[in-house]
């Protein structure tokens, strides 16, 4: 390897450690419940204001790449395998199940993301495009199920996006979780509530 190639590779290497910094810093503050601006992420990741949005360009950006970081570290890997089952039904399971561990590896930091999404722009922009991908992959999922089995009907495949994106969201999760149960409780719940909301036998 060149001495240009090193160097290079060494501050490459010094940038994503900063940009790790910083969004663990992002996801400390939150799961503190502490208030969540740019100046307090650059204080807990001990760097200058600039140098978070010369990594991430706005709070945007930021909160963009902590919903990554937390999606990587909560098994969203899973969910192109549930997607691509070629039986839809195990797939709606896998989907339930993949949301399910998901919310449940970082519940704090959830809540509170999906809290300031009320109070901040910023926030409810990433939270809503988040959601509405989890709309969009059932709005996939569902004509499959109703190909193969016949439910739901055609015409009732809006109201039964409408109501799985429902069950299958964070604020259903957190909810029937409580403070104990675990997503390996909740799951098996919220698979027997979407196939009834579908009409399919349990």
């Amino acid at each position: 390897m060149s001495p240009r190639a090193y160097q290079l590779g060494r501050r490459q290497l010094a940038v994503d450690q900063t940009r790790d910094r910083i969004v663990a810093a992002a996801r400390e503050i939150l799961d503190a419940g502490d208030p969540f601006t740019i100046d307090a992420v650059a204080r807990k990741a001990n760097v200058a204001r600039m140098t978070v949005y010369y990594q991430f360009e706005s709070k945007v950006g930021l909160l963009e790449a902590l919903c990554d970081s937390l999606a990587a570290s909560g098994g969203m890997r899973h969910l192109g395998a549930a997607l691509d089952n070629p039986d839809p039904l195990a797939g709606l399971a896998e989907f339930v199940t993949v949301f399910a561990r998901f919310w449940d590896s970082a519940r704090r930091v959830t809540r509170r993301l999906h809290a300031l999404a009320a109070l901040d722009a910023d926030f409810e922009e990433v939270i809503r495009l988040r959601n509405e991908r989890r709309r969009h992959h059932l709005a996939a999922l569902l004509p499959r199920i109703s190909a193969q089995h016949g439910l739901p009907a055609p015409e009732d495949l809006g109201d039964a996006v409408d109501v799985l994106f429902t069950l299958i969201s964070f604020e259903t999760f957190d909810s029937l979780a409580g403070p104990t149960r675990t997503f390996k409780q909740v799951a098996p719940r919220v698979h027997r509530l979407a196939r009834a909301a579908l009409g399919l036998p349990l």
